[in-house]
């Protein structure tokens, strides 16, 4: 009979799978990165396999790291939820969703109404960012995926900007005969390249006009943008999907047709072994059928 690894060994792969970090890893764990790398370097001698290439600082996983990492993410989950079910008696399975205030308020929120309908799930929605650790999420919904190599992911819909206004705001007038101080500028940060931008819309839309990013208003997200707009402060620049309910209740106008295609889709971001789990497949298939019929 073969010896089983050593529980300590096969988590401390696991976290630095996720990372591919031994610093994060040791981060998660409470330990060094080197103590991180001791126990993986165990579990490589236990199995007779490579489990990572080391580059300087960087870890890359091998073709028997890659073959093992989902199976035994999945199989480490299955035992924290079950610790968790035994200490807590008959709790429902957990389900936590990361993800950014303004898709929650906007969007997320009526698409999980459906869904959260057919019970057996405990659902979370936190703010982003959550990490996928054991203890947090199990699902992010975010824009584009550029930041989440290695992980599995599924996108929910394409999206597009449009410009909105408080009616009777700017009567009569066009975005061309607008002042500089009337625009409303969102930025995301500097994690973001793209962000609702007036240069980029007002090109596409053909308008023979700028907006200074240094006048007008600026805000740090979607939903303020919206919020600002409804208050009468200017027009803004915002996702088409995030204004119905105001353009449907009249709270807010479009200002011109046109509608600016955003260049990456939204996306729910999972670990590989997450993908699997038949209430969170169930969960995607959901929201991608609300997002379609929006």
């Amino acid at each position: 009979m073969h010896s089983q690894p050593p529980l300590n060994a096969l988590r401390a792969f696991e976290v630095a799978a996720r990372h591919l970090s031994f610093v994060q890893a040791g981060k998660e764990l409470g330990v060094t990165s080197a103590a991180v790398s001791q126990q993986v370097r165990n579990l490589e001698d236990h199995v007779g396999k490579r489990l990572f290439i080391r580059q300087g600082n960087q870890i890359v996983l091998t073709d028997a790291g890659r073959e093992i990492y989902p199976r035994l993410e999945q199989a480490l989950g299955e035992m924290a939820a079950l610790t968790e079910q035994l200490r807590d008696g008959a709790a429902r399975p957990r389900l936590v969703i990361s993800v950014l205030p303004s898709v929650a308020d906007h969007w997320l929120a009526p698409a999980l109404r459906g869904f959260v309908s057919r019970g057996g799930l405990d659902i979370r929605v936190e703010d982003d960012p959550v990490g996928f650790g054991r203890e947090g999420a199990d699902i992010r919904i975010t824009y584009g995926s550029t930041y989440y190599s290695g992980q599995h992911v599924e996108e929910l819909f394409a999206e597009v900007i449009v410009p909105v206004a408080a009616p009777g705001v700017f009567p009569g007038l066009s975005i061309e005969d607008l002042d500089e101080a009337d625009f409303i500028h969102t930025h995301w940060g500097r994690n973001y390249v793209t962000q609702p931008s007036w240069t980029n819309f007002l090109a596409h839309a053909g308008l023979g006009r700028t907006a200074d990013p240094a006048r007008g208003t600026r805000v740090g997200q979607s939903g303020l943008a919206l919020a600002t707009a409804r208050a009468g402060l200017g027009v803004a620049l915002v996702q088409r999907r995030m204004a119905l309910a105001d353009l449907a209740a009249g709270t807010l106008e479009l200002m011109d047709p046109a509608q600016m295609p955003m260049p990456m889709p939204y996306v729910a971001v999972l670990p590989p072994a997450r993908a699997r789990r038949a209430d969170i497949r169930a969960l995607i298939l959901h929201l991608k059928e609300r997002a379609a019929a929006a």
